[in-house]
C-alpha cells in the first residue's frame, strides 16, 4: 500500500471516529433536555468545553491563529460551536431524535457543498442535481412526517439552519485544521466564542434555574466533553488529511447510528416512513459526495 492510500485510510479513520461520538448528540440531547433548558444545553456545553480547551492550550503552549486565522476561527466558532448546538437544542424540544437525525442526513452534501465554495472549484452540473435533491428530499420527509406534505416546522427549519451552520464550520476547519492543527482548531474556536457562551449560559440559569436528574447532568457532560470538545480533535484531525469531499462521505453513517441510538436509548419507535426518509435523504447525499469526485 502506498504512502499516499495509507494517509487516505488514515483520514477516514479519523472521520470515522468523528462521527462515531458525534452520533450519540441528537438522542442525547433529548435526555439532557429532561430538567435543562434548550439555552443553557445550546451554550452550557460549549463553556465546558471551552473550558477544557483552556487548559489544553495553556498547557501544550498551543501556538496561536494570526492575522486573517482569527477571522477563520470566528468562522468556525460561529458554525459549530454557536450555531449548531443552539439550533439543534431549541429543535429537540420538540422534534424527535430519529426524524431530526434524518434532517442532518443532509450535511454531508452540505459540508461538500461549503467545501466547493470554499475551495472556489468548479463541479459538475450532476453534483448540483443530486446536492438539490437531497435538500428536497429532506424537506418533502420532514413535511411528511408532520402531517400529510403539511409546512415545514419550526424545528424543521432549525434543524436545516443547523445543517448549513455545521456545514460552513466544518469545511472552514478542516482547511485551518491543516494550518494549526485539528485540536488547536476547535480550541481556539471554542475560546473565541466562550464570552458570549458564558453570558447566553448566565441568562439561561437566571430564565429558567437547571432542576435535573443524574441522568440529564451525565447526558450534558457528554455533550460538552465528547460532541463538543473530544470529537472534533478527530473530525478535524480526519478533514484536514482529507480530501475533505472524501472523508465527509463517513458522515452518511451518522443520521443511521443516531436512529439506532435513538431507539436503544429513548425507545423511539422506528417506523417505515423514517428508515425510507433516511434512506433517501442518505442515497442523495452520497450521490452528491460521490460526484464531487468524479473526475471532469
Amino acid at each position: 500500500m502506498t504512502p499516499a492510500r495509507v494517509l487516505s485510510h488514515s483520514g477516514l479513520c479519523w472521520g470515522f471516529l468523528g462521527v462515531l461520538a458525534f452520533s450519540l448528540t441528537v438522542p442525547v440531547t433529548k435526555v439532557a433536555l429532561v430538567g435543562l433548558s434548550p439555552l443553557f444545553i445550546g451554550s452550557g456545553r460549549a463553556v465546558v468545553a471551552a473550558l477544557l480547551a483552556a487548559i489544553t492550550l495553556a498547557t501544550l503552549r498551543a501556538r496561536r491563529p494570526t492575522g486573517v486565522q482569527w477571522a477563520r476561527v470566528a468562522i468556525v466558532a460561529g458554525g459549530v460551536v454557536v450555531g449548531f448546538p443552539l439550533l439543534t437544542s431549541f429543535a429537540l424540544t420538540t422534534a424527535p431524535a430519529g426524524h431530526s437525525a434524518v434532517v442532518i442526513g443532509l450535511l454531508p452534501a452540505a459540508t461538500a457543498v461549503a467545501a466547493v465554495l470554499r475551495g472556489g472549484e468548479r463541479p459538475t452540473r450532476r453534483f448540483w442535481i443530486f446536492a438539490g435533491s437531497g435538500a428536497v428530499a429532506a424537506m418533502l420527509f420532514a413535511s411528511v412526517q408532520h402531517g400529510d406534505l403539511a409546512p415545514m416546522a419550526w424545528s424543521d427549519l432549525l434543524l436545516l439552519g443547523a445543517v448549513v451552520a455545521a456545514a460552513v464550520g466544518y469545511a472552514e476547519g478542516g482547511l485551518l485544521a491543516r494550518e494549526l492543527g485539528s485540536w488547536q482548531t476547535i480550541s481556539w474556536a471554542l475560546v473565541v466564542a466562550s464570552p458570549l457562551m458564558v453570558a447566553l449560559t448566565a441568562l439561561s440559569v437566571v430564565q429558567q434555574p437547571p432542576n435535573a436528574a443524574i441522568g440529564s447532568w451525565l447526558a450534558f457532560g457528554y455533550l460538552g466533553v465528547v460532541s463538543m470538545f473530544l470529537g472534533f480533535f478527530a473530525w478535524y484531525r480526519g478533514l484536514a488529511i482529507g480530501p475533505i469531499a472524501r472523508v465527509s462521505q463517513i458522515q452518511l453513517v451518522q443520521p443511521v447510528l443516531s436512529i439506532v441510538w435513538a431507539a436503544l436509548i429513548l425507545r423511539e419507535r422506528l417506523d417505515w416512513a423514517t428508515v425510507l426518509g433516511g434512506l433517501a435523504v442518505i442515497l442523495c447525499a452520497g450521490l452528491a459526495v460521490r460526484t464531487r469526485l468524479d473526475r471532469k
